[in-house]
């Protein structure tokens, strides 16, 4: 079978999750993906066998929500990168209504496969802890997960649960609370 042109393939993509941003999951359809895309709904079915499956790929390969992980040369350096990023993404329009709709979608839709989404970004977050590692500057027994859950899920808690603001210093300021500790010596 032959491959599908990356850019059409973007499109689809972004047809698909601008289209759960505005609608939710359940007012997305492959028709309105075709549409929206220029491509045949038989051609994207071709693809993906279902709206789940389609938006499930969307949420990995989707530029709107694409992610490199940061190489500063330093672990408090690309932390700080990574924190900007996800703050970036869940405050900046499309990309925060895209990402939290999606995601939205992912927990209540188990055929999502939302741990996918997940997954592939923790195996890309998880060089930066190699490369710590290696510079001597990461704990043997740190928690990579630990630290992006907890750093992330900072984000995610001010910014679409509490609707705070997520200044410019949050990124610097989260970090230096798991890197540094709040306690005093």
């Amino acid at each position: 079978m032959n491959r599908m042109a990356p850019r059409k393939q973007q499109e689809i993509f972004d047809a698909t999750v601008r289209l759960v941003a505005e609608k939710g999951y359940d007012g997305l359809t492959v028709e309105g993906v075709a549409e929206r895309s220029g491509v045949n709904k038989t051609t994207i079915y071709r693809w993906w066998p279902s709206k789940a499956a389609l938006l499930g790929a969307a949420l990995v390969e989707s530029d709107v929500l694409g992610f490199a992980a940061p190489d500063t040369g330093s672990l408090r350096g690309d932390l700080v990168a990574l924190v900007e990023g996800v703050r970036r993404l869940l405050t900046q329009r499309p990309a925060a209504d895209i990402a939290v709709a999606a995601l939205a979608a992912a927990v209540r839709h188990p055929e999502l496969d939302g741990h996918r989404f997940f997954a592939d970004r923790f195996a890309r977050e998880r060089e930066i802890f190699e490369r710590a590692a290696v510079r001597g500057e990461l704990k043997e027994s740190a928690d990579p997960m630990l630290i992006v859950d907890l750093l992330a899920g900072a984000v995610w808690m001010r910014a679409v649960l509490r609707d705070l603001d997520v200044g410019d210093d949050f990124a610097t300021e989260a970090v230096s609370a798991v890197l540094d500790g709040v306690r005093t010596r």
